[in-house]
C-alpha cells in the first residue's frame, strides 16, 4: 500500500466471514461513520492487465471495495485548495487486503487488474449514476504523473 494519503481519503479494513460453506465479505452498513447516504450499488469488473481510469466524479463519494481478483487503485489529487493537491496513492485491493476505500469527490482515480482472473470490484455511491457528472480521459496520454506499468521494486 501506498505510505502516502490523499486529503479525504479513507480506507477502512473490512471483516470476512469465512466457513465451510463460503465466506461473507461486508462492506458498509448505514451506521458506520464513512457512510453517508444511498444511491446506487454496482460491480465492475476488471480484466487481467487492464486500465479502467482516469474517471472523476464531481458530486460523487465513492465506497470502493474488491471481493474477488486483485486490482492496483490510483488516485491523484488536482483539487484547487487542497493541502494534498499533487499527490498520488496507490492501493493494492483483494481479499488478501479487503478494505473499503472512501473516494470523495473531485478525485481523478482508476484501476488495474493485477490477477490472473478478471476482479471484481463493488462501489456504493451516494447518489445515482449520471454520465453528465463525471469526467474521463485516457489512461495512458494524459497530465496525470502516474505510469501505469508494472514497477519492480
Amino acid at each position: 500500500m501506498s505510505e502516502k494519503t490523499i486529503e479525504g481519503v479513507k480506507v477502512v479494513p473490512l471483516r470476512r466471514i469465512p466457513d465451510e460453506r463460503g465466506t461473507i465479505f461486508h462492506m458498509l452498513k448505514a451506521t458506520d461513520p464513512h457512510f453517508s447516504r444511498f444511491g446506487e450499488v454496482y460491480f465492475s469488473t476488471v480484466y487481467p492487465g487492464v486500465v479502467k481510469g482516469w474517471h472523476r466524479h464531481k458530486n460523487m463519494t465513492l465506497h470502493y471495495a474488491c471481493i474477488h481478483g486483485r486490482v492496483k487503485l490510483v488516485i491523484y489529487d488536482e483539487r484547487d485548495g487542497s493541502p494534498t493537491r499533487g499527490e498520488l496513492m496507490e492501493l493494492f485491493l483483494g481479499p488478501d487486503n479487503y478494505s473499503l476505500v472512501v473516494i470523495p469527490p473531485d478525485l481523478w482515480n482508476g484501476f488495474k487488474g493485477m490477477s490472473r482472473e478478471p476482479a471484481i470490484v463493488a462501489d456504493l455511491i451516494d447518489i445515482p449514476h449520471e454520465q453528465a457528472e463525471s469526467t474521463r480521459i485516457d489512461p495512458h496520454k494524459n497530465h496525470i504523473p502516474y505510469d501505469w506499468s508494472v514497477k519492480e521494486r
